[in-house]
């Protein structure tokens, strides 16, 4: 969805429901296991989810097939600009801000769980935009639990997912929408609580409170979607593992390109996201292999196996201290380090971000990796720029020789990338490079990542990748 031209306006009385219908489900061979070898860098006490690529053969969500790349692009940049509009500690420039406005979430008369609810005009700050290039895990919720899917996102805090009676708006959703009257374990939490009041830095916008003392939540995205609902908590399981007290938005007014998915799962540094809520059980670490397109990948959840990785420190940022920030340290073309000075990698604040599908590089760095591959590629036909790519080739990344390319972080971990992590394909006969130059932070994307396993342990407040975490 392209970034709103003119504020987001919820009618006070427009109580409008869009009925969830079931999109597919995953076929049992799809859904799945990753293969026994794909989990060596993992450890048995976790819990282990499988992963999939939104647009994959065996995603639980529906993407149009003929979704041209360009749109995936558009979705992309929404993200960069609100990252960049967080890390300024200000609007984007390039995304105006929605308000929603709700007189009343529910009419007077219309009471859920003993519950009658308004709220003022408020101005939304964009989040982070969710786009069409992210990855997709179920999650089950409350008692009975139910499996929803999610899209699991490192660069944003509050978990939510919408629920019924969905009376301002609902976005599809494959399968059902979650119904709180149907969990024994689910509870509305009061405007009082500390959790309420933590919701300001997981949402980047302030909590507001029903007349009947109900806490709500606000979450805006770079591309002007957004999610107003109720904090709530209930049960969330993960297979057999289940953690009671979990608090997450149960969301009412849900608009926006959302990929048929339920909600959004987030794992960034802040009290109420997924992580630090299961890290007294679990710990304060999660792992993930971001598959390609093609195949299946894993999240896990707690502990892992450490010998397996190379690792880089955390880096400590005042800019936002939800997200996750690390060193770049150089960059080598064939074995050849880019001829530019080691000052340059760290001349913008580095993230490492799962739903930003091209990484941004420094623009010094970026133009120098780009005359090398071309250089490295010069008997490669070269072909017109797509979109933000301007380092394009004929042909497929999978048909085409490719230079050695190898990023490293401080500490010494780094990333060896394959064809497919350098090239994107763009359409059937076209492949670029997959970077671009950055605005005011550089992002290590997903496309680089795919199919190293990646750790996050923010206790020991280190990132650490391995090599064939997953296909």
């Amino acid at each position: 969805m392209a970034p709103a031209s003119l504020p987001l306006l919820v009618a006070a009385f427009s109580l409008l429901f869009a009925a969830a219908t079931p999109i597919r489900d995953v076929a049992d061979a799809c859904s799945s296991q990753v293969q026994a070898a794909d989990f060596e860098h993992l450890n048995s006490t976790a819990m282990h989810l499988p992963l999939h690529h939104s647009r994959g053969p065996c995603s639980p969500v529906s993407v149009p097939s003929d979704l041209p790349f360009s749109a995936v692009l558009t979705h992309d940049d929404a993200r960069i600009a609100s990252l960049a509009a967080r890390l300024a500690k200000a609007p984007s420039s390039s995304t105006a801000r929605p308000m929603v406005t709700v007189a009343s979430l529910y009419r007077a008369n219309d009471k859920v769980d003993g519950v009658a609810a308004s709220l003022a005009s408020v101005p939304l700050t964009p989040g982070t935009s969710y786009g069409v290039g992210n990855y997709v895990t179920r999650m089950g919720l409350g008692t009975p639990a139910k499996p929803y899917i999610m899209v699991v996102d490192t660069g944003s805090s509050l978990t939510w997912l919408q629920c019924s009676p969905c009376r301002v708006s609902c976005h599809r959703q494959s399968g059902p929408v979650f119904d709180p009257k149907t969990s024994s374990s689910y509870a509305a939490v009061s405007c009082s609580t500390p959790q309420c009041n933590d919701l300001s830095t997981a949402t980047l916008n302030p909590a507001a409170c029903s007349s009947s003392d109900v806490c709500i939540y606000q979450a805006s995205y770079g591309d002007s979607s957004f999610s107003v609902g109720y904090l709530s908590k209930d049960t969330v399981s993960f297979g057999s593992n289940s953690v009671p007290n979990f608090y997450y938005g149960c969301g009412q007014d849900n608009e926006g390109l959302f990929g048929r998915s339920a909600g959004l799962m987030g794992l960034a540094r802040n009290k109420l996201s997924l992580l630090y809520q299961l890290a007294p059980t679990l710990g304060y670490s999660f792992s993930y292999c971001l598959p390609s397109s093609s195949s299946s990948g894993y999240l896990s959840i707690g502990s892992y196996n450490p010998g397996q990785y190379s690792y880089t420190p955390m880096v400590s940022s005042t800019l936002d201290d939800s997200l996750y920030f690390i060193k770049l340290s150089g960059m080598t073309v064939a074995g050849k380090p880019l001829a530019i000075s080691s000052s340059e990698y760290s001349s913008l604040p580095t993230i490492i971000d799962s739903g930003t599908v091209i990484t941004r590089l420094p623009t010094t760095v970026y133009d120098s990796l780009s005359k090398a591959v071309a250089g490295a590629m010069k008997g490669t036909k070269r072909a017109d720029a797509y979109s933000i790519l301007d380092t394009c080739f004929v042909g497929q990344a999978s048909s085409l020789r490719v230079p050695a390319v190898s990023m490293g972080f401080s500490g010494g971990a780094a990333l060896k990338l394959s064809a497919q992590n350098l090239l994107v394909d763009v359409d059937s006969s076209t492949t670029c490079l997959a970077f671009a130059p950055a605005r005011s932070a550089a992002i290590i994307g997903n496309t680089q990542q795919q199919t190293f396993s990646v750790v996050y342990d923010v206790k020991s407040n280190r990132i650490g990748f391995a090599a064939g975490g997953c296909r």
